[in-house]
């Protein structure tokens, strides 16, 4: 990893960490207490803020609650039109993206210490968590939660 690259992945997570709180809202981009956003959109504002993704790209509309329903992978679609999968162990700025329901529906950007920010349902605003909580990386049977791992800088 380049010079360049590392000060890219510490602004992306610095920048991640400013939307902690932010409630959360399908389709949401506005950050703050009296804002909203959800996880696709967090990702989305997260590294246009850092330069690295057009600043006109916008995703939406898109049906919230697609995996519920359908198995078209659309929210892999959104991440993979700026990042690319890897087949590693995840390191800060990274997009880790978990399949709930019947698709990946659910991403956050990894930070430092093994933690990822993301805009959380369940919580009601975009939270720091462990990649190994419970409910995001084990299904309810305790099998592992299926996940993807994107990275901006691959080649």
């Amino acid at each position: 990893m380049g010079s360049e690259e590392a000060e890219q992945r510490q602004r992306v997570c610095a920048i991640a960490r400013t939307w902690l709180l932010t409630p959360f809202r399908d389709q949401g981009k506005v950050k703050g207490p009296h804002g909203a956003v959800d996880c696709a959109m967090l990702l989305v504002a997260t590294f246009q803020d850092a330069g690295l993704v057009d600043p006109h790209f916008d995703p939406r509309p898109y049906p919230p609650q697609w995996h519920l329903h359908r198995s078209d992978e659309k929210f892999l679609a959104i991440v993979g039109s700026f990042a690319k999968e890897v087949h590693r162990a995840p390191v800060p700025g990274d997009v880790i993206v978990w399949q709930v329901a019947r698709c990946f529906s659910h991403g956050g950007i990894v930070v430092e210490n093994g933690h990822v920010i993301h805009a959380y349902y369940k919580t009601g605003h975009v939270s720091l968590s462990s990649l190994n909580e419970t409910e995001l990386a084990l299904l309810r049977n305790g099998r592992p939660r299926p996940f993807k791992l994107f990275d901006l800088w691959a080649k």
